[in-house]
Parts: structure tokens; C-alpha cells; sequence
């Protein structure tokens, strides 16, 4: 009955969550189409807007998204002017962008006026328009259009002007210049960015390998390693785990008066211990996506992420004391049934998987933990790895006991101070599990979990586990006690200051040390200070545009909103005032998230490694400009690239050296400046 009411309490909790998940559409856009004249085609988009929201019009730098039109596919037509903002657009000063913004409630009208060329036509693009209301925004939206027409009076037009005498031409008489006609400009125009988008798209993998470019050193699986050690040792001192050692280190050693058959038995069990976990790593890593686009995939994807965090919720109730988790009896019985049928080696495989099975209301949420902290870290054996320092770490003490007994008297006893640890560590699961949303909510815009409301509720998460380990608050299996240890003390001394630290970035504060987990600086309403360094463009042809008319280098950022490291060096890095000044007035910007969950306007065909790929989001197209241009996969990656696209210097990865970083970017200047 009680899991049956746990699983219900999961849908109802997930059903809910995805309820909120959902995107609003607080605006619909209808589309129009009119030919005013024999040379004129007028594009209308009607939009109603729901109450509380507004959409922001045209021509608005550096602020909110603008409204704006392009034209994705023509053909005897060309732009004729700007896009046109309609009657009743309203206008304040908004102190969030600190600027005057432009924008419509209720109802928004925008006119794009096309010069046709030719005689036939035919024409596709769209309106991109920003939506906010006072607690939100959407990301950019995109209303697509696309109509064909015909203009006779145009064709009867060029026929009678090619068919007209035309007087001859005096030598003396002389000649106007010729100008190249409308069409043939937009032309030349057109094949000129056609030109630039092949340069800026070209590979430059052998340019970076002769700017002094290496394949980086991999010490993500050596990472991975410890965090699985570190995680076994956690679970050694739990109290599913901590009572057993000495029990079964005795076991062994009055199993048979030859010592050394104790030993060999003993160790044998410790690495029982080892292919259990490995084994179980490995059948994730089967499961696992391949390659680095499905690894990104899926340390973004909205199901993925939300089940990790329901996962660790469900997990820190537990260890908080809400119930227990306890996988089949009938498993249990299974294995311990085996281990006294058969003997042998088999016998000991057996009595490392009961061990296994019987502690996994402790284990099992650290290993799920761990697993979930690994799964996007990019690498395709992180399971294993991670289950291998796991296990070690868990069956070390059995084969240490076994070679020196005298050790197991110097043993802390069992006591309260293990449902201390399980408590603390549900604490920490409870706080890890907002990391996790949080990813999908900035992967997807949904604007649930921005920097100031995630930051509140690891404030209350850390100062309650201050007031627990006081013994102000008390939970389920905690021993009565009138007094607080010193480690307790201690450990309740460093969470409250942590609470208090958080803080002040309610107001903005860039809280360095958990940059890493928190949300960017971007997402909050509220903030004192806005000199931090934010990109100017998150779009690489935009980008690229922009630098070429100021005739400066480029800073391409390859990162991602659940991209760990990205967030520190950004905190760490960026925001140091030398860094600054360089980034703002030396160079432009250029944010690409390969992890941008929003739909390309048309889906691109690729190929890759001899296959055909379909990119059908943003992240998607960023993700294969890294691979295939730099040869790189892995975030944060950072190029410094001229106005043709060609890197100026090697690529700078995760260093949190100041000095290195302004090298780095002054080693670019200076090549770009002797180009």
C-alpha cells in the first residue's frame, strides 16, 4: 500500500509539474497578404494580445527582443523599407533594460512593404516579435508567411519598353552612366552574404592545430573516478552499510581456522562487491546515448532532467525519514538463498549481492545521485567509471579488515550520528534537485525557476539543515539527545553561514562560489549591479555581420545553459574589470548555446561522418558549427576568429586563470591587428 501510494504521489507530482511546463501562447498572429500595386506587394501581421502582456515593436537595440522580418526564401522580389509598427504603440521607460522601450497591449499591427521585380514571384519568411508580461518573458517567437502571385501588368510593362524605337544616340550628345538595376543589386548582395556565410562556415580545424591547438588532456573520467570514491565513502558510514563491516569480516575469519582461505574468501568478496557495481555501470552505459550530440541531448531534454529531480526529492525524503526505500523482498531472499545452496566462489558472488540488495535504502539514493550528477559530463563510460570508485570505495574495508582484525576495534560504534549523516545528505539531494529543473527551465524559456526564486529556496534548504543540526528542528529516527556535539556545532555553523552568504544575490551579488549551480545573472528582475559581461549576440551570423561593419575580431562562445563550468568562468573570469573592458570594447561577443532547445525556422539537412543529420533546434546548428568547423565537442570552448571566420589563436577551454585569459584574448588583438 505504501509504495502504491508513493507512485501515485509521483504522477501527481509530475502531472502537476508539467502542467506549469507548458508554454503559454498569450499571442496570436494572423498573416496577409496585398498587392497594392503592379510593383508592390504589402505584408500585414495582425496580432491580439492577452490581457496583462505586451509585445515590444521595431527598431530597439540592446533592450528586449524587437519585432523584425526577414525573408528566408525569394524570388522576384526584394525588401522595400523596413518592417512598419502599426497605430497604438505605447511607450516608457522600463528600468529593468534600463532604456525606453516601445510596445503594444491588446493589439499590434506590423506592415512589411516588398518591391516586386519580376513578372512571377514568390516569397517566404517571417515576423519575429518578443512577448513579456511583469513576470516573464517568451523566447523569441517566430509567425511564418509565404505566398506566390503573379504581376501581368508588369510583364506587359517590360515587353512595350524593349519593343519602344529608341532615338539614336549622337556622338556628340553625351552618354548618362549606366546603373545597375534594383534586381541586380540584390543580387550582387545576395550572392556577396552568400559568400561570406561559405567563408564564416568553412572548417578550421588544421588552422587552429597550426595557431598551436592540441586535443586537451581528458581528466573527466578521472574526475568521474573520484566522485564515485567519494560517494562509496559516503555510503560506508550510513547505517545500512557501517554495522555489517565488522560482522562480516568476523564471519569470514571463524569460517575456517586456515587464515589464509579467510583472506582469499574475504577479498574475494570485496571484489564480488566491484563486478556487482561495475556490472551495473556497464548496463547503463549501454543504455546510455552515443556520441557527444546525444549525451547533450540528453543532459538537457525537459523528461530527463524533471525525472532526475523528482528522483532526488523522492530520495531526500527518504533520507529525512519520510519512509524507506526498499527494493522486493523476494530479491533478498533469492540471493541469500544462493549463497547457502552453493559454495564456493559462487557462495561469496551471492553474499555480496544480499549485501548489495539489503543496503540499498542507503546506497541507492547516493548512486542515484551520483549517476545523475554524471549523466551530463560527456563522457559515454562515466557509469562505469563512476560505479567503479564506488565500489572500491565501499569493498576496501571488508579486504582491510580481513588482512589486519585489530583495525575493527578502533571502529566509531553505531549510533544516532548515521541518521545524522542520512539526514544532512537529504538535505543535499533536496538542494541538487533544483540544479537539475533548473537546466530544463533555461533549456526551454519557461522563466519557473530564475536566478532569485532558486537562490530563496537554497537559502530556506541550508538554513533549515543549520537549524537540524542545533537540534531546533528534529525529523523522523532521530535519537533524543540534550545537547549539541561539536561537529554538529560545526557542520551547523558552516550551513548557516552558507544561507547567509546567498543573500545578497537576491540583489545580484555574483556569488562566486556556487556560479557553477545557480542560475545565470541574466535571469533575475531585480539586480544593483549590472556590469557583469553579457554576450550581444547568441546568433553566429548576426555575430559575424556585426563585427565585419565594426571591423573587429570576434570572441565565439561555445556554452550551454546546463554547462557547469561555462557558469564559473563567466562568474570568475569575465566579471573581473580587466577581462571587462577588453570583452566590451575590443571584441564582439558571440553566445552560442548547443543547447538552446528553440526550433530552427526550417530544419537543416547536414552531413556528418558519412551520414545525413537533421538540426531541428538552435542548439542543434551550434552544436554542429563546433564539431564540424573546430573540431571540438565539449563546453566551454572559446575561438577568437577575424572577420572571415579563421581563428586568430588556439582555443582557450575551463581555466579560471585571469592573467591566462587576457593573454589569450591580447594574443588575438595583436594577430588581428597585423592581418
Amino acid at each position: 500500500m505504501r509504495s502504491k501510494n508513493l507512485f501515485l504521489l509521483f504522477i501527481a507530482v509530475w502531472a502537476s509539474l508539467s502542467a506549469q511546463a507548458q508554454f503559454a501562447e498569450p499571442v496570436h498572429f494572423t498573416t496577409s497578404t496585398r498587392q497594392v500595386s503592379p510593383t508592390r506587394l504589402e505584408v500585414t501581421f495582425k496580432g491580439t494580445i492577452d490581457a496583462g502582456w505586451h509585445v515590444y515593436s521595431t527598431d530597439l537595440e540592446g533592450g528586449p527582443t524587437p519585432a523584425t522580418f526577414t525573408l528566408e526564401e525569394h524570388e522576384g522580389v526584394a525588401l522595400d523599407g523596413k518592417l512598419k509598427a502599426g497605430a497604438g504603440e505605447k511607450q516608457t521607460f522600463d528600468p529593468i533594460f534600463n532604456m525606453p522601450v516601445r510596445y503594444f497591449e491588446g493589439a499590434a499591427t506590423f506592415t512589411q512593404n516588398l518591391k516586386i521585380t519580376q513578372p512571377k514571384y514568390k516569397v517566404k519568411g517571417f515576423l519575429e516579435y518578443g512577448a513579456c508580461n511583469d513576470q516573464n518573458c517568451l523566447p523569441p517567437t517566430q509567425v511564418e508567411f509565404a505566398t506566390t502571385g503573379e504581376s501581368p501588368q508588369l510583364e506587359a510593362k517590360a515587353a512595350d519598353t524593349s519593343d519602344r524605337d529608341q532615338p539614336a544616340a549622337s556622338a556628340n550628345t553625351p552618354q548618362p552612366e549606366e546603373t545597375p538595376a534594383a534586381d541586380t543589386l540584390n543580387s550582387q548582395l545576395s550572392t556577396l552574404h552568400s559568400q561570406l556565410d561559405s567563408l564564416w562556415w568553412q572548417p578550421s580545424v588544421e588552422t587552429l592545430k597550426a595557431c598551436g591547438d592540441t586535443a586537451p588532456a581528458s581528466r573527466g573520467l578521472l574526475m568521474v573516478f573520484l566522485l564515485g570514491l567519494l560517494g562509496g565513502l559516503i555510503a560506508l558510514v550510513t547505517p545500512c552499510v557501517w554495522p555489517v563491516i565488522p560482522m562480516t569480516v568476523s564471519f569470514f575469519l571463524h569460517r575456517s581456522e586456515d587464515r589464509r582461505r579467510a583472506l582469499r574468501e574475504a577479498i574475494l568478496y570485496g571484489l564480488s562487491i566491484v563486478v556487482i557495481y561495475v556490472g551495473l555501470g556497464l548496463l547503463i552505459s549501454l543504455l546510455w546515448p552515443t556520441g557527444a550530440n546525444g549525451l547533450n541531448a540528453l543532459g538537457t531534454n525537459a523528461i530527463f532532467n524533471l525525472f532526475i529531480c523528482l528522483l532526488l526529492v523522492v530520495f531526500a525524503a527518504s533520507f529525512l525519514g519520510g519512509f524507506e526505500l526498499t527494493l522486493p523482498s523476494s530479491w533478498n531472499n533469492k540471493a541469500n538463498a544462493k549463497a547457502d545452496t552453493t559454495s564456493g566462489v559462487v557462495s561469496i558472488f551471492f553474499m555480496a549481492l544480499t549485501l548489495v540488495l539489503v543496503s540499498f535504502s542507503c546506497t541507492g539514493p547516493i548512486i542515484g545521485f551520483l549517476l545523475a550528477g554524471l549523466s551530463t559530463m560527456g563522457e559515454v563510460l562515466t557509469a562505469v567509471v563512476g560505479m567503479l570508485g564506488f565500489a572500491i570505495a565501499l569493498a576496501l574495508p571488508f579486504m582491510l579488515f580481513a588482512l589486519f582484525p585489530s583495525w575493527m576495534k578502533k571502529l566509531p560504534k553505531s549510533g544516532g550520528w548515521m541518521n545524522t549523516i542520512k539526514v544532512v545528505l537529504g538535505f543535499i539531494e533536496l538542494a541538487f534537485a533544483l540544479k537539475f529543473f533548473s537546466v530544463a527551465d533555461l533549456a526551454y524559456g519557461w522563466h519557473l525557476l530564475d536566478r532569485e526564486v532558486f537562490l530563496s529556496l537554497w537559502i530556506v534548504i541550508f538554513a533549515l539543515l543549520g537549524c537540524y543540526l542545533l537540534g531546533w528542528l528534529r525529523l523522523p529516527g532521530d535519537a533524543p539527545s540534550d545537547h549539541t556535539s561539536v561537529p554538529r556545532f560545526f557542520l551547523a555553523l558552516i550551513s548557516l553561514a552558507f544561507a547567509v552568504y546567498m543573500v545578497p544575490g537576491l540583489w545580484g551579488a555574483p556569488l562566486k562560489a556556487i556560479s557553477a549551480f545557480s542560475p545565470p545573472l541574466y535571469t533575475q528582475d531585480f539586480r544593483l549591479d549590472r556590469q557583469s559581461v553579457e554576450s550581444e549576440f547568441r546568433d553566429y551570423e548576426a555575430g559575424m555581420s556585426h563585427a565585419l561593419g565594426q571591423k573587429k575580431p570576434v570572441l565565439l562562445d561555445f556554452t550551454g545553459y546546463g554547462c557547469v563550468n561555462c557558469r564559473k568562468m563567466e562568474q570568475a573570469v569575465w566579471n573581473d574589470s580587466r577581462v571587462q573592458s577588453v570583452l566590451k570594447d575590443k571584441y564582439v561577443l558571440v553566445s552560442l548555446y548547443v543547447d538552446d532547445k528553440t526550433p530552427l525556422p526550417e530544419r537543416m539537412t547536414v552531413t556528418e561522418n558519412g551520414r545525413e543529420r537533421t538540426l531541428r533546434t538552435v542548439g542543434d546548428k551550434w552544436s554542429y558549427l563546433q564539431r564540424m568547423k573546430f573540431g571540438a565537442q565539449t563546453q566551454p570552448f572559446y575561438v577568437l576568429v577575424d572577420n572571415n571566420g579563421q581563428p586568430l589563436n588556439r582555443s582557450y577551454g575551463y581555466d579560471e586563470s585571469v592573467p591566462r585569459f587576457l593573454k589569450f584574448l591580447q594574443e588575438g588583438l595583436e594577430r588581428f591587428g597585423n592581418e
